[in-house]
């Protein structure tokens, strides 16, 4: 009896052991392109641009950068992210750097890949010093490997050239897609997501700490509504370093404070498809975190909530019977083409906490931005795919709904900013609106209590448990050994092929 109770716990603790070693350091999805159940061929329509007007001087307080001249400076679209050319090293050497603000590493392309066009040659760069440390950064789709590394960074429009921590990758897997026009990906959040470790400074707080400029930027995503293009990229947006550039937004600008300094982890108090609440626990849509990532390419929704928005879009649009493919994002919708179908989906909105703790206000956008245009088929057809996935790793305000809004990250007062972009227009009609206050006292004080652990308390718990199941391990094998030896003293067959499962 005591033989089979101490097999069973011995397996048990094996289980729990190995289960906890595989965990891994994840960083939530990028570039999501789908695969759709499509046997046409694609033509994509190019991207119209899109600029603001009637633009004003505008400076941050120090007078150290003109707000005006970063306006425009970010190309692309929502399906391969926006990104703004750089130059690094001496001489300068020009790339295209993906914005993304859920991670913390600035990393470039310093090997050929089949697709990019050119990479970072450090070799031809005088003022490249590695540190001989290694890196590796795991997305939840693709992964890139490399070395660490510092040189001069020339960004347009910012004085100077401060000295930058930079990842240099040198293998990839499924990170570099087809079709995308950067080389390299710009990791705009904190430092405790720098990878191998928090001693890495990211290039944001470089830059803060190098020129004075004031501890916030603002990020405007054009592509609303426009179809992707393989063929061009216009200018897709603005990234603000220093500030807010008032021109870029309408109305009055609605603050949500920043929960952990990690990812941009925001607070989540309900969501409503049309005028409809989904009446969910408010922790659920913040199970994890929740957070705004501008380099995830759609809305990613906890498994729950996802299926509630799915049920209940499905409930109030006028389409009943549509495949389950088109809501999990393997099939596309097609259309006649000028038969628009967002006139049969209601409006997403998303309820932030206030600074004002006892308030909050909503984030809405229309099913021009959620029922997103891919391409058109043979001049006939408009075809659409849903802006909306589930997420096992915690709500991602994307780009799905990002291109709604101008959105300041504030980090000096800890803070989150959202306008409606003057370039979320479609048709000539705004696709996005925000509305507060709001009382927030039929929800809970604070939602985002009792979620997951965070991935860097999860190791340091992950390797403690370890450390207890080696201790229970030793012991329960010298119980084993004791109980079970035959009369020559050596170990049983059976105890050692207990022992080699170990192994």
């Amino acid at each position: 009896c005591l033989w089979v109770v101490a097999s069973v716990a011995l397996a048990l603790f094996i289980m729990l052991c190995f289960g906890m070693a595989k965990s891994l350091y994840t960083i939530p999805l990028k570039i999501f392109i789908g695969t759709f159940n499509s046997s046409l061929d694609l033509d994509l329509t190019p991207m119209k641009r899109i600029q603001a007007s009637g633009l004003s001087l505008a400076s941050d307080p120090a007078g150290i950068v003109n707000f005006l001249d970063m306006v425009t400076n970010l190309q692309g679209d929502s399906g391969r992210g926006y990104y703004m050319e750089m130059t690094l090293g001496t001489p300068g050497q020009k790339l295209n750097i993906l914005v993304d603000t859920g991670s913390s590493n600035f990393a470039v392309a310093a090997a050929a890949h089949p697709f990019i066009t050119h990479f970072f040659n450090t070799v031809l760069s005088s003022t490249y010093q590695s540190t001989g440390r290694g890196v590796a950064v795991k997305y939840t789709q693709g992964n890139w490997e490399g070395e660490l590394g510092t040189d001069h960074v020339r960004i347009p429009s910012i004085p100077g050239t401060p000295t930058i921590n930079i990842a240099t990758i040198l293998s990839s897997n499924g990170f570099f897609l087809p079709g995308v026009n950067w080389q390299g990906i710009l990791g705009l959040a904190y430092p405790l997501l720098a990878q191998p470790d928090s001693s890495v400074e990211p290039f944001f707080n470089s830059v803060v700490r190098q020129t004075g400029i004031p501890d916030v930027f603002s990020l405007q995503m054009c592509g609303a509504g426009l179809s992707d293009s393989t063929t061009a990229d216009p200018a897709g947006g603005s990234l603000v370093m220093g500030g807010v550039e008032p021109t870029l937004y309408s109305g009055s600008m609605w603050y949500t404070p920043i929960k952990e300094e990690w990812y941009y982890q925001v607070e989540v108090l309900k969501l409503e498809v049309g005028d409809q609440n989904l009446n969910l626990d408010c922790k659920e849509y913040n199970q994890d975190k929740a957070i705004v990532d501008s380099g995830t390419t759609l809305l990613r929704l906890p498994v729950n909530v996802f299926n509630a928005v799915v049920e209940a879009i499905s409930r109030t649009s006028l389409i009943q019977d549509f495949t389950s493919g088109f809501w999990g994002g393997t099939k596309l919708a097609c259309w006649l083409k000028g038969e628009t179908p967002w006139r049969f989906f209601p409006k997403l909105s998303i309820y932030l906490r206030a600074t004002n703790n006892s308030q909050s206000f909503k984030i809405s956008i229309l099913p021009q931005l959620y029922i997103q245009p891919i391409t058109d088929v043979d001049g006939r057809l408009d075809c659409f795919r849903f802006g909306i996935s589930s997420s096992a790793n915690g709500l991602v305000i994307g780009a799905t709904v990002m291109e709604g809004f101008y959105v300041v990250f504030d980090r000096a007062e800890k803070r989150v900013g959202f306008a409606v972009s003057r370039c979320a227009v479609n048709g000539g009609l705004a696709v996005s609106e925000i509305l507060g206050p709001f009382s927030s006292a039929d929800v809970a004080s604070d939602c985002a209590a009792g979620g997951l652990l965070k991935e860097p308390l999860l190791w340091v718990i992950s390797y403690a448990l370890m450390a207890v199941c080696a201790v229970v391990l030793l012991i329960l094998l010298l119980l084993l050994s004791c109980r079970h030896r035959d009369r020559s003293g050596e170990i049983t067959d059976e105890s050692s092929l207990v022992r080699h499962r170990i192994k």
